[in-house]
């Protein structure tokens, strides 16, 4: 759960018919979904609440869900109801479920405040998706795929997993390319280093941070990991 000093960097309210409703309807409330640089902050939140829930849907009704992305990716008409649940816009007479991404730090952790059933929060997150433009939403694809795959804790290592990266913090996320100037010792102000000095900071923080050269045994392999992905993003940008 997140405390009145943590930072709201992403949030998907889901509207729901409540557990023992005989009618199942769904709608959406608040978004705040950003998605540039992909995923996004709101990418991670969206392949959160997938990931969160989906183990504990009916698995009869998973292969419906893949079909349903599949769908949305492709932008298809789909017809009511999708998956037994019909949407809607008026949210009157429904319950909430509020997902949160927040920041302590540069730390990324998930806040999920479900109160209707898992499938009801995976196909508001499928909804969600759906609202973004046609590009994000072919973008952020392969993140639903890889949050359906996930069996495990909703960790760092998720996120990076989700993001495709070697790291996952609140500046990686938003603004890569500062992440990596800082992280690999660039002075402030350095906007386009040479791919020369790109390699030649990093073999520097790499030996800095090497256990041979006095770096922490315990975080070595961490810190390596970070160093790389720094260079990868500093090279890809130079192209």
């Amino acid at each position: 759960m997140s405390d009145a000093s943590s930072q709201l960097l992403a949030e998907v309210e889901i509207f729901h018919s409540r557990t023992h409703s005989p009618t199942r309807r769904l709608s959406l409330g608040h978004l705040v979904l950003p998605v540039d640089p992909t995923p996004g902050l709101g990418g991670l939140l969206l392949g959160g609440i997938v990931a969160a829930h989906l183990p504990d849907v009916d698995e009869e009704l998973v292969p419906d869900i893949h079909r349903l992305v599949l769908q949305v990716d492709r932008a298809d008409r789909v017809t009511q109801p999708r998956l037994r649940h019909r949407y809607q816009i008026d949210r009157q007479g429904l319950s909430r479920s509020r997902h949160r991404l927040v920041g302590d730090g540069e730390q990324l952790n998930y806040d999920f405040g479900t109160n209707g059933s898992p499938l009801q929060q995976v196909l508001g997150a499928i909804y969600a998706l759906e609202r973004l433009d046609v590009l994000a939403r072919h973008a952020l694809i392969p993140v639903f795929h890889k949050a359906m795959r996930w069996r495990g804790p909703l960790d760092v290592n998720f996120l990076s997993y989700l993001a495709g990266t070697a790291t996952a913090s609140i500046t990686s996320m938003t603004d890569p390319r500062a992440w990596a100037l800082e992280l690999l010792g660039f002075p402030l102000g350095t906007v386009s280093p040479s791919k020369r000095d790109v390699q030649r900071r990093y073999r520097e923080s790499l030996r800095d941070v090497h256990p041979d050269h006095g770096g922490n045994i315990d975080d070595a392999g961490q810190r390596i990991e970070q160093l790389s992905e720094a260079r990868r993003v500093l090279l890809a940008a130079i192209g």
